[in-house]
């Protein structure tokens, strides 16, 4: 079953993280995509900074355009990727190991995908 994995964090909690170890994250983090490269349907992508969203919303006179996020939570999706394992379990047990979760402020949203549009069909 296909599960997208959406990287979180708190950008102040980021901030406060010194570059010595930010890099030392990042060269675990490469690693993990190496060695469980055989689970991802689509590796994602890393996103840009939360300063450069823009989000289009619902307005009673029309769609408006707005700086910023969508969300006014303190966390924000700085990634997503997409993994291919046989349940629940094993999407955890493999989001366990992302080595960012050893920084502050940092968490892994699992959602399943949709895979069967068949549902939606009348």
């Amino acid at each position: 079953m296909k599960y997208v994995l959406m990287f979180t964090s708190v950008p102040e909690f980021d901030d406060a993280v010194p570059p010595e170890r930010a890099q030392e994250v990042y060269a675990q983090i490469y690693q993990w995509f190496q060695d469980n490269r055989d689970k991802f349907a689509d590796s994602g992508a890393e996103l840009m900074p939360i300063s450069t969203a823009t989000t289009v919303k619902h307005s009673d006179g029309g769609p408006v355009v707005v700086d910023g996020p969508f969300s006014e939570a303190k966390e924000v999706v700085g990634g997503f990727s997409v993994i291919d394992v046989p349940d629940l379990d094993a999407a955890i047990e493999l989001t366990k190991t992302w080595p960012s979760l050893a920084l502050p402020g940092v968490a892994v949203e699992i959602r399943p995908m949709v895979e069967d549009y068949s549902q939606f069909e009348q």
